[in-house]
């Protein structure tokens, strides 16, 4: 009984020493090597290379971001550093260098449901769009209806402006013509005045001479005329 005491006192022993040797003797990692908690676990961090050390953190959740900064010698435990800036030593089986799948599946799943919200806006979006296109296209139609309807009558005021001004000449013209024959017409009144005062000089100038001729003849013909004699009561 007693040796079986010393033994289990002389493992114990060994074992410590072993412990404190593997720590003080730890190689130096790879720094700033990024590691994960392997799929779930809930691994404790210690304060030290070894199960004997006091545990510092009673355990990280699977998926948490750690910094190596080194390991044993034997590779058995790692001394990381938490994203919060908690240091401890942790055992190497529990790294690994990818991220974990139950990590990558939440990230998926959390990129899906982003997905889903942004293919949800971008459906309403389109929606909106598509209902403002609708209304676009119907003002469009309505202008083009308008511009349909705006060519026409500018076609029908061309066409009235041509006759306007075909009127315009045609009223120029007239007026011209009506120039030209108002002063015809007065020519022709001066003419006729003037033909109207000759008639009446040579009707005043025949009628003076045929009183003059008249009273020559009065006064002529007595004298022209052979006078008869006087029968005498002795014949």
């Amino acid at each position: 009984m007693r040796l079986a005491a010393t033994f289990l006192l002389f493992v114990v022993a060994a074992g410590t020493v072993f412990t404190a040797s593997a720590f003080f003797t730890a190689g130096a990692a790879l720094a700033q090597d990024v590691r994960y908690i392997s799929d779930k676990q809930y691994v404790p961090l210690r304060s030290g290379a070894g199960n004997d050390y006091r545990i510092i953190h009673r355990g990280l959740p699977s998926g948490t971001r750690l910094t190596v900064s080194r390991t044993s010698e034997d590779g058995v435990w790692s001394e990381i550093t938490t994203a919060r800036g908690t240091s401890g030593w942790i055992r190497t089986q529990y790294l690994m260098a990818e991220t974990p799948a139950q990590l990558k599946l939440d990230t998926a799943e959390a990129a899906a449901r982003s997905a889903r919200e942004k293919n949800a806006e971008l459906s309403a979006q389109v929606a909106q769009l598509q209902a403002e296109r609708g209304d676009l296209q119907g003002q469009v139609n309505s202008g083009t209806s308008e511009l349909q309807d705006v060519s026409r009558e500018l076609s029908h005021l061309k066409q009235i402006s041509g006759k306007a001004v075909q009127l315009d000449k045609d009223n120029r013209r007239l007026v011209e013509e009506s120039e030209n024959l108002r002063s015809q017409v007065e020519m022709l009144e001066a003419e006729n005045q003037r033909l109207q005062d000759k008639l009446q000089s040579e009707d005043f100038i025949n009628g003076a001479i045929a009183v003059l001729m008249g009273v020559i003849i009065t006064l002529l013909v007595p004298r022209l005329w052979p006078k008869r004699r006087r029968s005498s009561g002795w014949a």
